[in-house]
C-alpha cells in the first residue's frame, strides 16, 4: 500500500513545491515591479493627483509632464550627455580591462588581483576631494574628460573582476594548441580566448555602462550646466520650496526606458554570462 502511495505522495510534493516557488517568485517581484509601476504611472498624472492617495491606477493620463521636460530641453541634452560619457568609459575600459583580466587569470596573478579587489572596496567618495583639486588644476572640471575619467575608476575593476574568473576558466590547451599553430601569446588571447569569453564580456560591459548611466556623485561634483548627466538633472526637478512629482516621474521614466532595453536587448549575452561566471567562478 505505501508503495502504491509514494508516487503520488511524490507528485503532491513537486506540486506543491512549483506553488510555492510561483508564489515566492509572485511576491519577490510585486516587491521591485510595483515601485517601478507607480513610477510610470505618476508620470502620467498632475502634480496634484501624484500626492492624492485615493487616486491610484485609475485615473485620466495626461502628457503634460513629458511634454513639459522635453520642451525644457535640459533632460534631452543630458540623456545625450549621459550616452556619450557611458559608452566611452565603458568601451574604454574594456578595451583595458579585459586584455589585463586574461593576464591576471591566465597566468595566476593573485596579488594582482587582490589589488583589483580593495581597488573595488575603496569608497569613491573618499577620493572626491583630491580628484577635485588635481581636476581643477588641470582645468577639468566641467569637461566630459573628467567624468568619463572619473567613471572609469570604476568600470576598469569591475570589468576585470568580472573578467578573471571567465579567462581562468577557459581551458589553457586551446591556447597552447594556437601557440603550436604559430599565434602569439596575445594572437592566441586576440583569436581565441576573446571569442569565447564575449558572454562575459558583454555582461560586464552591460554592468558598467548601467553605472556610468546612474551615477549621481562624480557628475553632481565634475560637470556642469554643459556636461550634467541624467541623475544630476533628475535631481533638480527637486527643490527647498516645493517637488515637481509630474515632472520628476515623467524625467524619471524617460532616464530608465534606455537601460531596461538595453538590457532586454543584452538579456541574451546577460543570462550567459552570469550563468557561465557562476559556474566557473
Amino acid at each position: 500500500m505505501s508503495a502504491t502511495l509514494s508516487p503520488a505522495r511524490a507528485r503532491r510534493g513537486r506540486r506543491l513545491g512549483s506553488w510555492l516557488r510561483g508564489i515566492a517568485i509572485t511576491v519577490v517581484t510585486l516587491v521591485f515591479a510595483l515601485p517601478l509601476v507607480w513610477m510610470f504611472a505618476a508620470a502620467f498624472k498632475t502634480n496634484v493627483q501624484v500626492t492624492d492617495p485615493s487616486v491610484g491606477l485609475w485615473f485620466t493620463p495626461t502628457l503634460d509632464n513629458f511634454r513639459a521636460v522635453v520642451e525644457a530641453g535640459q533632460i534631452v541634452r543630458s540623456m545625450g550627455n549621459s550616452l556619450l560619457v557611458g559608452v566611452v568609459s565603458t568601451v574604454l575600459s574594456a578595451v583595458i580591462a579585459v586584455p589585463a583580466a586574461w593576464a591576471v587569470g591566465r597566468f595566476s596573478m593573485h596579488r594582482t588581483g587582490s589589488v583589483i579587489l580593495v581597488a573595488r572596496i575603496v569608497p569613491a567618495i573618499s577620493l572626491l576631494v583630491p580628484w577635485y583639486y588635481l581636476f581643477a588644476r588641470m582645468g577639468l572640471v566641467g569637461s566630459y574628460t573628467v567624468l568619463v575619467l572619473s567613471h572609469m575608476f570604476v568600470s576598469v575593476p569591475l570589468i576585470m573582476w568580472i573578467m578573471i574568473s571567465f579567462f581562468a576558466g577557459l581551458p589553457v590547451e586551446l591556447e597552447e594548441a594556437a601557440r603550436t599553430d604559430g599565434l602569439s601569446a596575445f594572437g592566441a588571447f586576440w583569436r581565441i580566448s576573446l571569442p569565447l569569453a564575449a558572454p562575459g564580456t558583454a555582461t560586464a560591459s552591460l554592468l558598467a555602462f548601467v553605472f556610468s548611466w546612474n551615477n549621481f556623485m562624480f557628475a553632481l561634483v565634475f560637470s556642469d550646466d554643459r556636461t550634467q548627466t541624467v541623475p544630476v538633472t533628475l535631481f533638480n526637478f527637486i527643490s527647498y520650496a516645493s517637488t515637481d512629482w509630474g515632472g520628476l516621474m515623467a524625467a524619471a521614466a524617460l532616464i530608465t526606458v534606455p537601460v531596461v532595453l538595453a538590457a532586454l536587448l543584452g538579456q541574451k549575452y546577460l543570462v550567459a554570462g552570469l550563468t557561465s561566471g557562476a559556474s566557473k567562478g
